[in-house]
């Protein structure tokens, strides 16, 4: 698919002046950041870059896009012939997919033509922007969850795109797998499901529908036991799968006091090994106060796609540098008041300590070296418009998860705890 019209209308119109006016060309550096983190958050995850740079790939306008542009009198004619032939010719580096990320890092920086760094500006957002909230709110539920599973199972509370992305980067953040097929087949994401109480409502009778569940799939399957009595359906689950059961999920009402008796009827009727999974609204909270409870896996929906309540990251991308007519590089930035920005492209590096423990991020105006333990945080995914295409796809997606494992461990164990506090880690700006 054709991704060049996910973009704002300013952007071309934009583009169109700068062409006139001779500066379109101009080689500038822009730079994707958060100015902070959602209130009370320790720390964000970077996500969504493998997909942007899939899209990367399609970002160019057909005859059809040619057309609405020139019928809709977007852009003029001079502006039509730039974007026949666009493709992206820059570079691209950054932070690793499934980094974490603070305040004023450099999460994303391109460096190309004013036109062409222009014109990718709003794909390069609403990616980032949505990816990247979903994963800061997957990881901290894999915090609450500990050993425990995470199942992503929201696809029916967002767009229907919207939930691919969502579930690829939940997986990345931690996530066991996903209910949603097609991000399986995109990702090579393990997916998961059995039944709704739709499929219960259909037969004549529970035990009825559970017998049809058991024969087609197997007794390891899970029976969902609270369409009616929760007691009466763990009864009936254990009768019709017997104790190599694999599991029953508990889908409403107090999911505590619920799970640790139905723990002792499972373990009274000779389920030991049945496993228990919990569903029904939860979020990193929720998870956490079911830490004590006898459940072996959760299952989470509308709280993990819409961000546990941010849904976005509320990163800008800014023009941080530009070539003068000298040739002369010139850093550039925005003055006005709660959006500032710093001029200049940033180069990052995580400190350590001797424990190899993260004590702050360090961002200069110039490549550095902090003279300790630390870890370069920009690499590179395109260079000279060639895409790196080991971020993409199946292996793209298991990369970063392996990213956000290790970024993860390196944090200070406060960054696991959901009290609402200052960035885990200080962002600390160098003045050379």
């Amino acid at each position: 698919m054709l991704t060049s019209l996910f973009t704002d209308h300013y952007e071309l119109t934009m583009l169109q002046a700068a062409l006139a006016s001779g500066a379109a060309h101009r080689p500038s550096v822009f730079e994707a950041f958060a100015r902070r983190l959602p209130e009370g958050r320790r720390y964000g995850v970077v996500a969504g870059t493998g997909r942007l740079l899939e899209g990367l790939k399609n970002f160019h306008f057909d005859e059809a896009q040619l057309k609405f542009l020139s019928d809709t009198k977007v852009v003029n004619k001079e502006t039509l012939s730039f974007l026949e032939n666009f493709k992206f010719t820059g570079e691209i580096t950054g932070y690793a997919e499934g980094e974490l990320y603070f305040p004023n890092s450099p999460i994303l920086t391109v460096r190309s033509t004013f036109a062409e760094a222009c014109v990718i500006e709003t794909y390069i957002l609403s990616i980032l922007n949505h990816d990247s909230a979903i994963a800061s709110a997957a990881s901290r539920m894999i915090a609450s969850a500990g050993t425990r599973p995470c199942i992503e199972m929201g696809s029916r509370r967002t767009h229907e795109e919207s939930a691919v992305a969502a579930a690829r980067a939940a997986i990345i953040a931690g996530f066991d797998s996903t209910s949603n097929l097609e991000a399986g087949a995109r990702y090579g994401i393990k997916t998961v499901g059995t039944s709704a109480h739709s499929f219960t409502l259909l037969h004549d009778s529970e035990e009825a529908a559970f017998t049809a569940q058991v024969n087609s799939l197997g007794k390891d399957t899970t029976l969902l036991v609270d369409t009616y009595d929760v007691e009466a359906g763990v009864r009936t689950a254990v009768k019709v799968g017997g104790p190599k059961l694999g599991g029953v999920r508990l889908d409403s009402g107090d999911l505590i006091a619920q799970a640790g008796w139905v723990r002792e009827l499972l373990d009274d009727l000779g389920n030991w090994n049945t496993k228990i999974t919990v569903t029904s609204d939860l979020d990193e909270y929720a998870i956490a106060a079911l830490a004590s409870a006898p459940v072996d896996s959760y299952g989470v929906g509308t709280a993990l796609v819409t961000g546990s309540g941010h849904p976005t990251a509320s990163m800008v991308y800014k023009l941080v540098a530009r070539q003068d007519s000298a040739g002369q590089w010139i850093p550039v930035a925005k003055a006005a008041a709660n959006k500032t920005s710093v001029g200049g492209r940033k180069h990052a590096i995580r400190q350590l300590n001797e424990r190899n423990r993260a004590t702050a991020e360090v961002v200069s105006l110039s490549e550095f070296s902090t003279g300790g333990p630390e870890r370069k945080l920009s690499i590179p995914f395109v260079t000279n418009g060639e895409i790196d295409e080991s971020y993409i796809g199946a292996s793209g997606v298991q990369k970063a998860r392996a990213r956000h494992y290790a970024s993860i461990q390196e944090m200070p164990g406060v960054a696991r705890k959901l009290q609402r506090g200052e960035p885990v880690i200080p962002t600390i700006m160098r003045e050379d």
